[in-house]
């Protein structure tokens, strides 16, 4: 999730198992091991670009990797720390907090190494978005309040596991009402993804594949279901849809790397033929414009791919993520 919420989690964690006169402490060294899983993001190289995609929420945030990345977060604290507590006390906080990382991470979306190094298939249960305020209010609101009177409070804890549990309700939910749509449109889904939209559990984003194309539909769940259909697209190949480019050439590695990445789920973008993204991410929940992927170069098959995001949200399409996520009918279905 988003690095505040990491932190605030990891604080809440702490603090609810910490004795109360080293409630403060504890949320402290709970927030900065709640963090750490997520310095991964260090990991770059100028002439890769899709190192940093391949290695984030990779073996830092697998639960093997908990005790080490704990002991690293205390011996990182502990010259600040000391005089509060002994270092096993500072350890057990930080095991706590540096163990909520990989887990959240894993009810999100975007796919995290929990089980490495005993596999190396990324773990998304999709039951809840990066982005959640609702969530994340839920933990800070009660830390914030056991922090100021030196004392644990754990409802905070129930409040998020609650609302974890309702996204999970919420994803059976629009998966049963995604295989529907594939029915009626005489589909058997070969895969089918949902997803729940940004900073909320209400409007979520569906996927499925059939043959070498994938169809995208936007669902709103309340006590009357709403699909907002949206298109298909074929999955990119790297072994024939790149003519241009040799077999083990850079560009051809680096695509068959983003679509390894984007697990399978690779597209070419609608409107730019050399920009290759993951269909899992768009900024409305019924396009096929994906949110971010790679541009190769044709002329220049030897270059390493370029890695590019679009994140840009225009006036119109806030306004329609805004209708679609309120139930109302769009001005134009057609993405």
């Amino acid at each position: 999730m988003d690095i505040l919420t990491q932190g605030i989690i990891g604080a809440a964690l702490a603090q609810a198992c910490a004795k109360p006169q080293h409630s403060r402490t504890a949320a402290l060294v709970g927030f900065g091991a709640g963090l750490l899983p997520d310095a991964d993001a260090l990991i770059h190289s100028t002439s890769d670009p899709l190192l940093q995609l391949e290695y984030h929420r990779h073996f830092s945030h697998s639960l093997a990797f908990i005790p080490f990345g704990a002991a690293l977060a205390a011996l990182l604290l502990w010259p600040l720390l000391r005089r509060y507590m002994p270092l096993g006390a500072l350890y057990r906080y930080a095991l706590l907090g540096y163990a909520t990382g990989g887990l959240l991470d894993a009810c999100t979306s975007y796919g995290t190494h929990l089980f490495w190094p005993f596999s190396q298939q990324p773990v998304a249960w999709s039951v809840i978005a990066i982005v959640d305020p609702v969530f994340t209010l839920a933990l800070l609101i009660p830390l914030l309040i056991g922090i100021r009177q030196s004392r644990p409070l754990r409802q905070g804890l129930v409040l998020a596991f609650a609302y974890v549990l309702f996204g999970f309700v919420q994803h059976h939910r629009a998966e049963i009402v995604a295989y529907e749509i594939a029915a009626e449109r005489g589909h058997a889904p070969e895969r089918l993804l949902v997803k729940p939209t940004i900073a909320n559990l209400v409007l979520w984003r569906a996927l499925y594949t059939v043959d070498d194309s994938v169809w995208v539909d936007a669902i709103r769940l309340d006590d009357r279901q709403r699909v907002y259909p949206g298109a298909a697209t074929k999955l990119f190949d790297p072994s024939s849809d790149l003519p241009w480019a040799p077999t083990n050439s850079r560009a051809d590695n680096d695509a068959r790397r983003f679509t390894a990445f984007a697990q399978g789920l690779a597209i070419r973008h609608p409107t730019r033929p050399n920009f290759i993204g993951d269909i899992r991410y768009a900024m409305l929940p019924n396009s096929i414009a994906p949110l971010w992927g790679i541009e190769l170069q044709p002329s220049a098959p030897g270059q390493p791919a370029r890695y590019l995001t679009n994140r840009s949200l225009a006036p119109a399409v806030r306004d329609q993520f805004l209708t679609m996520l309120l139930g109302r009918d769009l001005k134009n279905e057609k993405q």
